[in-house]
């Protein structure tokens, strides 16, 4: 009896023990199964979509042929994923769009070209391209002085929002009063109206969506329409802000210069802030010292109780910016 007792024991055993890995086999199988259909990593990356138009500068613009779609879908992309850039952007514009836009409209600017700027500087006035064109519209020291930017030694208002700004708009201004088409004017704020004129001529065509070009030319219209886009419904594509994440204005107050300031170290003290401060206000100041040969400057100095945030920001500029 013991016997078939202990025979029945071994039986059960090796019955539960075979049940046993039977069922690790089939849960690994199943793990094994699951592994290979979700992800691997703990994020998913979506593909933005390609809308099937833009408007640029009040012109529709169809994006269904092939190579308009996936330039669009390129641009998109490279915006939508190039994360703490777009983001840092967008906290930008709160404080610069209020003075770019007010002077892209005294001088017939279309509003759209003030995503210009963000592709050319990312909206910081202090950027310096490896080619050496600098400021928010980065200019090259030659057209700067073209388009009536003062460059010395110790001012370069290639650095000057609102100066820069102006010698844009006139640049435009020219090259609309050559094309008559907006989107010519944007192709040839990167390669130079003599380009894009003699591209005209040589491909004989007459849009600049259709010319063969060098890609980073090729690029920079669809990515001035796939900003416009982020810009304009960036939760769409991702971007959650609120009032309080954007930078906010900081107000200043103008000090007219017209004599030599031998100590801009010693003229910050003097209005109660720092060297830095007065360089970052005013990043057109290139030396400790100010020349002015004879012009006059006007210098930002900042209001100091809108340089803290102690309390979060509540001016939004555009309010398809944040969620509520």
């Amino acid at each position: 009896m013991k016997k078939n007792i202990k025979t029945i024991a071994i039986a059960l055993l090796l019955a539960g023990g075979i049940g046993l890995t039977a069922c690790l086999s089939v849960g690994s199988q199943d793990s094994e199964q699951v592994m290979q259909e979700r992800p691997a990593v703990s994020s998913v990356t979506m593909t933005p979509a390609v809308p099937t138009h833009v408007t640029f500068c009040g012109e529709k613009v169809d994006l269904t042929r092939y190579n308009m779609y996936e330039s669009m879908d390129r641009e998109l992309s490279s915006f939508t994923y190039f994360h703490s850039t777009t983001m840092l952007m967008i906290k930008r514009a709160n404080r610069y769009f209020p003075v770019i836009e007010p002077i892209l409209k005294a001088n017939g600017i279309p509003d759209d070209f003030k995503y210009l700027a963000v592709i050319e500087s990312h909206l910081d006035p202090r950027i310096v391209s490896p080619a050496r064109a600098a400021g928010m519209w980065q200019f090259m020291e030659a057209t700067a002085k073209q388009y009536q930017l003062t460059v010395t030694p110790t001012v370069d208002e290639r650095y000057h929002v609102e100066r820069a700004t102006e010698a844009a708009c006139r640049y435009l201004s020219e090259a609309y009063a050559k094309y008559g088409d907006w989107i010519s004017v944007a192709a040839s704020y990167n390669a130079g109206m003599g380009r894009i004129s003699s591209e005209y001529t040589r491909q004989n065509e007459a849009s600049a969506l259709n010319l063969w070009l060098v890609e980073e030319t090729s690029r920079y219209v669809y990515r001035i329409f796939a900003i416009k886009q982020i810009f304009e419904n960036p939760y769409k594509y991702g971007f959650v802000l609120h009032a309080k994440d954007l930078y906010r204005p900081i107000s200043c107050e103008k000090v007219i210069v017209s004599n030599d300031i031998p100590d801009l170290v010693a003229f910050a003290k003097s209005h109660n802030i720092t060297y830095a401060d007065l360089k970052r206000f005013n990043p057109w100041l290139r030396d400790t010292k100010l020349v002015v040969n004879g012009k006059s400057f006007a210098i930002l100095i900042p209001n100091k109780k809108d340089m803290y945030y102690n309390e979060p920001n509540q001016t939004v500029h555009d309010k398809r910016w944040v969620v509520r």
